[in-house]
């Protein structure tokens, strides 16, 4: 099992002008723990769950370029960007500059969106469901298009919704064939079908229902004609080490559990963060002793 460090709350005791510094000495203490990569929460307002919207955010893409020329190996990834907020085209131009200057290390974490009050407050796209759900498709599809090639496939691209006259993408994506696409949320009959068609890696709730959720996205793959085992199995959850690391062994049991039901990777926030000594806690008590998993 792979762990990666979730970067979802900003609200760190430390003043606007060191954020930057707060951020620094985070990844960089993800990185020397032997977290997989680093995820930045796409949203542009705090979620309800996290606070609600007075919370302090940075946006994701600006925090994931400034954690690329902080760090050297670990990867990036948002979790997870609602895909009408940005156009298809210069999404995949954003991801593919991050993987540029990365140095290979940019993954696409894309889903429909659900925080219908920030899109509303600061005047971002949020249609319909079932439209956010044909604009997911179609700017993933836009992506493959643009990461196609030398330079993209240089082709138009007409959708119900996304309009391209021309996909040029240059410089290319160093990733190859293109940067992994994560597609998050456990919706059986949208979400996890698009995960089966598209999807490098699935991102699903945690909890009891995980063997049933991948049951299902089995069955989709089957449909697609795509090897389920090709997809990485990935999910949220919380990295509560305590204080001192007492609760580093419950951590462990926790996550070990999550693997005997399939999942690979998990996403998680670690408690006290900003501290470092937790991260640490992690390096030391529990990324080792998952490794095998």
């Amino acid at each position: 099992m792979k762990l990666v460090l979730h970067l979802n709350d900003f609200s760190w005791p430390v003043a606007p002008e060191q954020l930057g510094a707060t951020l620094t000495e985070i990844a960089q203490a993800g990185e020397s723990a032997g977290f997989d990569a680093i995820a930045v929460m796409d949203h542009l307002w705090q979620h309800p769950m996290m606070g609600g919207p007075e919370k302090p955010v940075l946006e994701c893409y600006a925090a994931l370029n400034w954690i690329a020329a902080q760090t050297s190996r670990i990867g990036l990834v948002a979790l997870a960007t609602a895909a009408p907020y940005r156009s298809a085209g210069l999404l995949a131009k954003m991801v593919t500059s991050l993987d540029v200057l990365s140095g290979g290390r940019a993954w696409l974490g894309i889903g429909a969106g659900d925080y219908e009050e920030e899109a509303r407050g600061l005047g971002v796209p949020y249609p319909s469901l079932a439209d956010r759900f044909a604009i997911l498709e179609e700017t993933i599809q836009v992506c493959l298009q643009m990461w196609s090639g030398e330079h993209g496939s240089d082709q138009p691209f007409t959708g119900a919704h996304v309009h391209l006259e021309r996909s040029l993408n240059m410089p290319p994506s160093l990733s190859r064939p293109h940067p992994p696409i994560l597609i998050a949320g456990s919706g059986e009959q949208r979400t996890l079908r698009l995960v089966a068609r598209y999807g490098d890696a699935c991102n699903i709730r945690p909890g009891p229902e995980i063997p049933h959720k991948l049951d299902v996205l089995r069955r989709h793959c089957e449909a697609e004609g795509r090897d389920f085992d090709a997809i990485e199995r990935t999910c949220p959850f919380l990295f509560d080490v305590g204080e001192d690391g007492s609760r580093a062994g419950e951590l462990v049991a926790q996550l070990h559990g999550l693997a005997q039901m399939g999942i690979q990777k998990v996403f998680g926030r670690v408690v006290g963060e900003y501290q470092i000594r937790p991260i640490e806690i992690m390096g030391r008590d529990v990324i080792p002793a998952v490794a095998d998993r």
